[in-house]
């Protein structure tokens, strides 16, 4: 056995002078090691050593710079993942997996998924469940996750060494996604926590990931591994071992979950002290709004814990209690082999449209929880010049000053151009209505999701039909864009 003691030390000592060679390295330990031998345990110390492996085999610090921003659009679901899903796809049914009595039971099981999800059933993953799920949703939640990132990395919140937690990883969009968001010199700890047959296709996928993204799939529960399973909280939070985690995602699974306050909480107090938990949701009235309630009951205005993004608090007493159905949408991806060849082989009646197995809209709802209290954008309104949006029941045919976060892309189906507005007092649902657009309030059209808008001399209004307000922006507005 290797004096793994004498190998850290050595490590610690050489990493500060000339990259790490195993060979090298072997000399250091006592009574000699094989190098294969060193270079596997290197391997296994590397992230708490703070080591990052090079193609040619020799081990240099990861640097301390923070992640930066790398341009996130991806156009389509990289190859060597769709030849990975493809791989089981043939292994599990065969070369003509998407034809015959295999591609029918994989059409029923995303059919069922679809249906469980909008109805909001119980939903459980089989071997054929978890294929299909792998099929339909692996791609927008790879591109997702990358999106979501942007808004910690802009801030030079993700640093280059991280732990992540994945819980309900599911078949790995989100790993993947994060995989590929991060540079090629990050390096990765990533424990994922997935309890049923998805786990099979999770580590099929993550076997195509790089050296340095270390990943370990714990197949049990959320409750269980968090330690809130009977209520019983372990004092950490945490079912791995002591160490916190940089990073904690919820990808599609707290609308799965009986209690998941609790698990939210959980996953909380497992987070470093400068941590994040990222929680993302499919962008239908039910999950989307779902994931609103959860981040609202583990974020009240006396909590340390903050609302990162996208749904920023500009009134620091205050909380929102509107409907909070709000997302994001993101250009479409290519349509990826696994579902043309799913698609085309469905069968049809005469007219009916193609498309029912194909996912590529990229449309998604999602919070970002800080333990810190950090927000993305620092910035609060002013009583003296802000009106807040919960008092507009006081200003109804008045124009107005404030300060917004747009919520949404344009809603409007023809007409007057329509968004979403919060500013995170608001009691009702809130829209600002573009009837004139100039160049003194383009900003409103033009800023991204998420973005902070000052706004002088808008007009409200009350919407009898659809119980909300209007916020009319005309030639008389003027609306800047305060943060992006």
């Amino acid at each position: 056995m290797i004096d793994r003691d004498a190998v850290r030390d050595s490590a610690k000592y050489l990493k500060r002078v000339r990259p790490i060679d195993p060979e090298e390295l072997a000399d250091y330990v006592e009574g000699g090691a094989h190098p294969a031998v060193v270079q596997r345990t290197l391997r296994e110390e590397a992230f708490d050593l703070g080591l990052r492996e090079r193609e040619d085999g020799t081990f240099v610090p990861v640097e301390e710079e923070p992640v930066p921003l790398p341009g996130w659009e991806p156009e389509a679901f990289p190859e060597e993942y769709a030849f990975a899903l493809a791989d089981l796809l043939i292994g599990e049914f065969g070369a003509n997996w998407h034809r015959g009595d295999a591609g029918d039971e994989l059409r029923e099981a995303v059919s069922r998924l679809k249906e469980d999800y909008y109805f909001q059933n119980d939903v459980s993953y089989g071997r054929v469940a978890a294929l299909g799920y792998a099929i339909y949703h692996l791609p927008d939640y790879y591109a997702a996750v990358g999106y979501v990132l942007d808004d910690l990395a802009e801030n030079g919140l993700l640093d280059r060494r991280l732990r992540v937690l994945d819980v309900g990883a599911g078949t790995g969009g989100p790993a993947l996604g994060l995989h590929a968001y991060l540079p090629d010199d990050a390096v990765v700890d990533y424990h994922a926590v997935e309890p049923s047959a998805a786990a099979d296709v999770l580590e099929a996928m993550l076997d195509e990931t790089s050296r340095n993204f270390r990943s370990t799939v714990h197949r049990e529960t959320a409750e269980s591994f968090l330690g809130t399973a009977d209520g019983d909280r372990t004092a950490d939070g945490s079912g791995s071992d002591d160490e916190p985690f940089d990073l904690v995602l919820f990808g599609n699974v707290l609308s799965e979950l009986t209690e998941p306050v609790p698990v939210v909480e959980a996953a909380l107090d497992a987070l470093a002290a400068d941590g994040s938990v990222v929680a993302l949701a499919p962008a239908d009235l039910n999950t989307a709004t779902g994931l609103r309630e959860l981040e609202r009951a583990v974020t009240p205005p006396d909590a340390e814990t903050s609302v990162y993004s996208p749904t920023l608090r500009l009134w620091p007493d205050a909380a929102p209690s509107d409907r909070g159905w709000s997302f994001d949408v993101r250009p479409d991806l290519a349509v990826p082999p696994f579902q043309r060849r799913l698609d085309e082989a469905a069968d049809r009646d005469p007219g009916e449209a193609p498309g029912e197995f194909v996912n590529v809209d990229v449309q998604f709802a999602y919070s970002i929880l800080r333990p810190d209290g950090r927000r993305r954008i620092e910035i609060n309104a002013s009583p003296e010049r802000h009106m807040p949006l919960g008092a507009a029941d006081e200003h109804v045919t008045d124009r107005v000053n404030a300060l917004w976060v747009k919520l949404s892309h344009d809603l409007s189906d023809g007409g007057n151009r329509l968004f979403k507005v919060g500013d995170g007092s608001q009691d009702v649902e809130q829209y600002a209505v573009l009837t004139r657009e100039t160049e003194l309030n383009r900003a409103l059209r033009e800023a991204e999701y998420g973005a902070v808008l000052a706004v002088e001399n808008a007009l409200v209004l009350w919407n009898d039909d659809e119980g909300a307000y209007n916020h009319v922006v005309d030639d008389e507005t003027v609306v800047d864009l305060v943060a992006p």
